[in-house]
């Protein structure tokens, strides 16, 4: 044993919880990032606001191809294999983005990126799912929400500062190295279930169904695709995460700085405080949900409100102060409801493919970020009236408006999608009686 017994299991699950979340702050770190350096990318690679959208969204675009093999990874081969050549990959990949001297080389670095991050979040799912007791999930989900969005808080203001200090060549190839070393201690210390350690499995809400064996990946791939309770999760994340990713990594400082007349640094002020208030949004969904026994209530109503904050900051001439801050912590609070698809998923999924079930419910954010990742700046480059400001294309306010309509449209779907979710009342669905179970079908 790498651990010693006499540590117990609570202290060796909170040293891999430790570990699985420090490799998620990079996957969000990752996702963010060319927000912040957007100009840069812009003027090194002589790019196009379409062909930074594209490169950007190479990342979204393995990552979203790569979610349910990620699910069915998880679920045959165990986390551990998936810790261990995920972030090998991220590693390469950062070092060579940050190392690239040309677009190629760049897309090449940011595809290797996503492919090895892709595993991640459905990895530390597979993990809560197996050493945690199914109580606890979705505020266990929060955490993790919580842990990656602070990934994502470094991304902003944070990167902003150091790259006043540093290349972000240097940053990224620091990042690499980061990934690269935790790729090494997963090798070590990883395992996949209590019982590789030889710790007794936290007793499941579902009972002994946990420890049943599913049948073949394909089929099991099939049946959850099939299962009409998983799909409105994966267009609630579609239209909700997808949209909220997209602002926050790649056009909102642009948004705020060229349309809306703030300084770079305000900018990033803003997009980070969204960013802070999306970390805690994901806790606090959890904990609500978990506390009042309901999922549908609070994804439902934190869509809503996130699609109306959305429309003030779209319609209003904002500026740097108290009131946008207040709207973008707003923002970042209500776009993290969606954090409960994912608990959605594995209660209504057998537990054998719980890893499946997330990985589908999880590919709708990225899908929805590769659709408009590209499309917001292809729309910009529409509109663009040929304005450059230090050799790099900028945007006018009229561009800016008609591309900011695709984030409400796309926030509507989400909010649609909300009401179509199957409420379990935070209990899995194989463990309910018949009667249970006609009663919550029933009520939907």
């Amino acid at each position: 044993m790498l651990f010693r017994q006499s540590w117990g299991f609570k202290h060796v699950r909170l040293l891999l919880f430790l570990l699985l979340t420090s490799a998620y702050m990079l996957v969000f770190f990752h996702r963010m990032a060319p927000g912040a350096i957007s100009g840069e990318l812009m003027d090194v690679f002589d790019i196009t606001g379409a062909r930074l959208g594209s490169l950007a969204a190479t990342y979204f675009l393995v990552y979203s191809l790569m979610q349910i093999p990620s699910g069915v990874l998880a679920d045959v081969f165990g986390m551990r294999i998936s810790m261990i050549t995920g972030n090998l990959a991220a590693g390469i990949g950062s070092c060579l983005f940050g190392l690239a001297d040309s677009y190629a080389m760049a897309s090449a670095g940011r595809l290797l990126v996503g492919l090895g991050v892709s595993v991640i979040f459905i990895s530390i799912m597979k993990f809560n799912s197996q050493w945690f007791s199914a109580r606890r999930f979705a505020l266990m989900a929060g955490i993790v929400g919580l842990t990656g969005n602070m990934g994502a808080v470094l991304a902003s203001g944070p990167l902003t500062l150091i790259l006043r200090s540093v290349s972000w060549r240097t940053v990224f190839v620091a990042a690499g190295i980061i990934s690269l070393s935790i790729s090494v201690i997963s090798m070590l210390f990883v395992r996949n279930t209590p019982a590789d350690y030889g710790f007794q499995s936290p007793e499941h809400s579902a009972g002994d169904i946990s420890d049943r064996q599913g049948g073949h990946w394909l089929s099991d791939l099939f049946a959850v695709a099939r299962n009409p309770f998983i799909w409105p999760g994966f267009w609630s994340n579609f239209g909700i995460i997808g949209g909220a990713y997209t602002f926050m990594g790649l056009w909102g400082i642009p948004f705020l700085h060229e349309a809306r007349g703030m300084s770079k640094g305000e900018a990033a002020s803003c997009v980070t405080v969204m960013l802070i208030m999306s970390a805690f949004g994901a806790l606090v969904s959890g904990w609500i949900s978990d506390f009042i026994g309901r999922r549908k209530p609070v994804l439902i109503s934190s869509n809503i409100l996130y699609t109306i904050t959305f429309a003030v900051v779209c319609f209003c001439d904002l500026k740097a102060s108290l009131m946008a801050y207040i709207l973008f912590g707003l923002l970042g609070l209500f776009s993290t409801g969606c954090v409960l698809t994912l608990t959605c998923a594995k209660e209504v999924a057998h537990p054998s493919r719980a890893g499946i079930a997330t990985s589908i419910v999880n590919t709708g954010t990225f899908t929805g970020v590769l659709v408009l990742q590209p499309l917001f700046g292809w729309v910009l480059d529409q509109m663009w009236n040929g304005s450059f400001s230090a050799g790099v294309r900028t945007y006018s306010l009229t561009s800016y408006s008609y591309a900011m309509m695709l984030f409400l449209f796309y926030a509507c779907i989400g909010v649609i999608a909300a009401f179509f979710i199957r409420e379990t009342y935070c209990r899995h669905i194989h463990s309910l009686s018949n009667a249970e179970a006609e009663r919550i079908s029933i009520e939907g």
